[in-house]
């Protein structure tokens, strides 16, 4: 296959795959700006692509992009290598810049390599991979939303090292792309005097004005991190309690489904004594419907109050001027502390046999035989 086969061919592919990569950088260069004007924005753009099928299929093609450019890029570099032999160590004069980048690709490449690294530990890690997993980082005891892009700038920013390793990356991007932008078309037969010169003048703007405003994002994000804006903005606090508001439901809902399906066997058993009238029976059910929420409580009830004080904990950090404003956290911290006293005290029933539930029941007269209230053992947010 010429692909494959010839010194055109890959050249070819190397060519296909540099627009292809070209193209993302500038939409990655434009997302971006919206981090600088908007962050609210910029964290909607985030969930939006998050671990959805379309944004996990682009970026199975995107690292496919990456893969082949590279295996190519050495490919025909040791190529190059093989064919000049012992030449390639004679000293021949260089044009500045541009010669000096053909001759030089490899390396910038490299460099560029390890600086992509270095921004997917930092971003796609802790966002699309630790959403696909479903384990959030954790950032100094607190958990991070994956779609909260604006808070892992704020984390990469902080960092004295993180302006240094992009400004390094992104002059390497700007050598690259400069010499590979008209490059790649010439690789695909578009090599005239006249369009080479317009391309080579293309190539330079257009790496120039996408590399200056990567720069420029790089300042502004350590600016703002060091001022810590991404923590005190009000319109962020608002978008960080409501993701952990969405989880505190959650939570809250998991974990009475759990109660419900376990009581499920009781119901129709409760709904037949109820029918006939047979209070022994329905008292020997509440009963049972009590063992089952306590045994319910003893074997989830920890796992619960450990992912409810991290959702409170998280909440309490991102959110510090949002504090009151969120029944639904206000409910799950109320829930887990009665939680936590029905597991200390190993009696998950009040001395009356009921604990009154306001908002968030564990178990209902729906979901539970309990004909009398007072031996239906609800939990309650107060």
């Amino acid at each position: 296959m010429w692909l494959t086969c010839s010194s055109i061919g890959r050249k070819f592919v190397m060519a296909l795959t540099g627009i292809c990569l070209v193209l993302f950088v500038t939409f990655h260069c434009l997302m971006n700006g919206v981090a600088l004007f908007w962050p609210s924005g910029y964290n909607a753009v985030c969930e939006f692509l998050g671990a959805n099928w379309y944004a996990l299929v682009a970026t199975i093609g995107l690292a496919a992009l990456f893969i082949i450019h590279i295996f190519y890029a050495v490919w025909l570099t040791l190529q190059n290598r093989k064919a000049r032999g012992n030449d390639r160590y004679d000293v021949v004069s260089k044009p500045a810049q541009v010669e000096w980048a053909s001759q030089n690709m490899l390396v910038l490449g490299i460099v560029i390599l390890a600086f992509l690294v270095v921004h997917m530990i930092q971003f796609w890690a802790k966002m699309q991979l630790a959403e696909i997993l479903h384990c959030e980082y954790v950032h100094e005891g607190v958990a991070v939303p994956p779609a909260a892009g604006s808070l892992f700038i704020q984390i990469a920013f902080s960092q004295i090292y993180t302006p240094i390793v992009y400004i390094v990356g992104f002059i390497a991007l700007w050598f690259h792309i400069n010499h590979g932008f008209w490059s790649m078309f010439q690789s695909c037969g578009w090599n005239n005097d006249i369009w080479i010169g317009r391309l080579k003048k293309i190539g330079f703007w257009w790496s120039t004005i996408v590399v200056l405003l990567f720069i420029a994002q790089a300042v502004v994000f350590t600016v703002k991190a060091n001022n810590k804006s991404f923590l005190t903005d009000v319109a962020l606090q608002e978008q960080y309690a409501e993701s952990w508001n969405v989880q505190a439901e959650a939570l809250v809902e998991d974990f009475q489904a759990g109660l419900t399906k376990q009581m499920s066997s009781l119901q129709s058993e409760f709904e037949a004594a109820q029918a006939a009238g047979d209070q022994a029976a329905m008292q020997s059910l509440s009963q049972k419907a009590q063992q089952m929420q306590s045994e319910y409580v003893a074997t989830s009830g920890a796992a619960f109050v450990e992912k409810a004080d991290a959702i409170v904990a998280a909440y309490d950090k991102q959110c510090p001027d949002m504090k009151g404003a969120n029944n639904a956290i206000a409910q799950l911290q109320g829930m887990a502390m009665q939680i936590k006293q029905m597991i200390s005290s190993a009696a998950p029933s009040s001395p009356q046999g009921e604990i009154v539930s306001e908002e968030a029941e564990i178990v209902t007269e729906e979901t539970a035989p309990a004909g009398n209230t007072n031996e239906t053992d609800t939990v309650t947010n107060k």
